[in-house]
């Protein structure tokens, strides 16, 4: 019999993972999360094709399109199929289906995006419908004492407090920063300009697992020749929020960028002076976009040198 197209419904999830077993890669096990019952609010799409066999009905592939809290020029899209039902057309008619889900969103908005790794099923499968690369991220973990550590000023404590502070999380002036990186860093996807309130909730709230941040500023402003009082802070220069981890012996998951008006080389001395704190006694765990001009500079020599290393495989965002 042929296979039955459907809306999902509740007990979908554990009757797939019955049949697919654990996620074949990082993209889909952060996509499964995704697939659910159809809303309006947000609003997501979610089919579901069904075998039978012995008169039972089988969930066997599943398939949802859903718009995105950032970059909403494009739509998250995933397929996944079980293995002995592949290479029948399973995957390619979810795929039209979506498609056409996705021609009436009521943002108009049809254009698709998702992630798969270099040389899987998963990837071969975008690269037949159509989805080529547009941006490519990796996992680096960065091994302790991987940079020398930054002097200050004439060395003294003094003078490092006022470069480098611990900072709220739900500091405005943070928010601030982080905000226009993550849009600077994400150009080749039109996330545009974001509030300080989606910074927060999206990057810095409790519920992220962000539980601390230390930002270097520059140096403290002078008071001569532009009449700024001396105890003024310099601007945040470079950032870095760590998010809860699996266990102690893990590497702590950082996010880490700049300040984006600053020149590639203040940027690239920024993010360095600011790694090797963070990384001095404990490894950091950073993802990394190719479009992180600078972050990438300072990574590269310490991959070559074997003081950072790849974690995983690399993940390619694809989109029409």
């Amino acid at each position: 019999m042929a296979l039955e197209y459907r809306e999902w419904k509740e007990g979908d999830d554990l009757a797939l993972l019955e049949i697919w077993g654990g996620p074949e890669t990082l993209p889909a096990e952060q996509f499964r999360a995704a697939l659910a019952p159809s809303s309006n609010q947000p609003w997501r799409r979610c089919i579901v094709a069904e075998d039978v066999v012995d008169g039972v009905r089988i969930p066997v592939a599943a398939g949802v399109v859903h718009e995105a809290s950032l970059h909403p020029e494009r739509l998250w899209a995933y397929i996944e199929v079980a293995k002995d039902h592949r290479r029948s057309g399973v995957g390619a008619t979810l795929l039209a289906m979506l498609r056409r889900e996705a021609g009436n969103s009521p943002s108009g908005v049809s254009k698709l995006r998702s992630k798969v790794e270099p040389d899987t099923a998963g990837a071969a499968f975008a690269a037949a419908a159509g989805l080529a690369p547009i941006q490519r991220s990796q996992l680096v973990v960065v091994e302790p004492e991987p940079l020398t550590l930054p002097r200050f000023g004439d060395g003294s404590e003094e003078a490092a407090s006022e470069r480098v502070e611990d900072l709220a999380t739900g500091s405005v002036e943070l928010s601030d920063v982080v905000g226009k990186y993550y849009s600077h860093v994400h150009h080749w996807d039109s996330p545009g300009e974001l509030s300080i309130a989606t910074v927060q909730r999206l990057f810095l709230h409790d519920l992220t697992g962000a539980h601390g941040a230390i930002v270097l500023r520059a140096p403290k402003a002078s008071a001569f020749g532009d009449g700024v009082p001396a105890s003024r802070k310099g601007k945040i220069q470079a950032f870095a929020i760590s998010y809860a981890q699996g266990g102690t012996d893990e590497p702590s998951d950082v996010f880490l960028g700049h300040d984006p008006s600053l020149s590639a080389e203040d940027a690239a001395f920024a993010v360095r002076d600011l790694l090797a704190l963070i990384a001095y006694q404990h490894p950091v765990l950073l993802e990394v976009d190719e479009s992180m001009v600078a972050l990438r500079s300072v990574l590269e020599p310490l991959l070559e040198s074997g003081k950072a290393h790849v974690r995983g495989a690399d993940t390619l965002i694809v989109s029409d």
